[in-house]
């Protein structure tokens, strides 16, 4: 099972409230109580300016959920689903790092970020779900598991759908067995859309997040090492 860090010493910004857009609040830190805290009431780390601006915390609003019963496979994503072998937390910090990549648009995980993450894989919290083919890997996902809840964090690909053979691989494992567990994704896009992920308000969210925490962690993820 995750192992609890001591608690942060920050009084972290609500996520019913932001000061700003939906920016709740700027700075405190990326240790492993802070990052808990933050996904336990509603808001998330990501940099104001890419990689150079300061560490913010996030409550969109709308909020980008997939519910675990909409989500849509096309034919030619079936075909890649066979295409693929998806293990789980077998290449955490290969993941993070290719979600990383500066070259991609829009970076904005740096060392510290990469590093805080790291811990809370190691403490059991973080995980990543991995695509391969012939041995190399071509995609990915991580993200924080806390009770139902998995937020997602980024994802990659190198080859023909190999980032959504893992999200759907993490959605079977989130919904296997019949828990109402919730994925959150941030943000919706039109390319997360087409696979079924809807807006839902800030306070919907919540109280889909409060939910969700009091639920069991998925097999795939209940002692934080497969």
């Amino acid at each position: 099972m995750p192992v609890e860090p001591p608690p942060t010493r920050w009084a972290l910004p609500r996520a019913g409230a932001p000061l700003l857009g939906e920016v709740a609040g700027v700075g405190a830190d990326l240790e492993p109580g802070t990052l808990l805290a933050a996904y336990r009431s509603g808001i998330f780390p990501m940099r104001l300016d890419g990689v150079h601006g300061p560490l913010a915390w996030w409550s969109p609003g709308p909020r980008g959920i997939l519910p675990l019963d909409g989500l849509q496979v096309s034919r030619s994503l079936r075909r890649s689903l066979r295409r693929y072998t998806v293990t789980v937390d077998t290449a955490f910090a290969d993941v993070v790092a290719a979600c990383a990549d500066p070259r991609r648009d829009g970076a904005w995980i740096d060392d510290e970020i990469r590093a805080g993450y790291q811990r809370l894989h190691e403490l059991g919290w973080a995980h990543s779900v991995e695509a391969w083919e012939g041995g190399e890997l071509v995609g990915g996902l991580y993200g924080v598991a806390i009770g139902g809840l998995f937020a997602g964090e980024s994802m990659f690909h190198r080859a023909v759908d190999a980032s959504k053979v893992a999200l759907v691989s993490l959605v079977r494992m989130l919904g296997e067995d019949g828990v109402p567990r919730l994925l959150d994704v941030q943000w919706s896009t039109p390319h997360l859309a087409s696979l079924g992920v809807v807006e839902v308000s800030r306070r919907r969210y919540l109280r889909l997040l409060r939910a969700a925490l009091e639920l069991p962690l998925p097999t795939a993820f209940d002692d934080g090492r497969r």
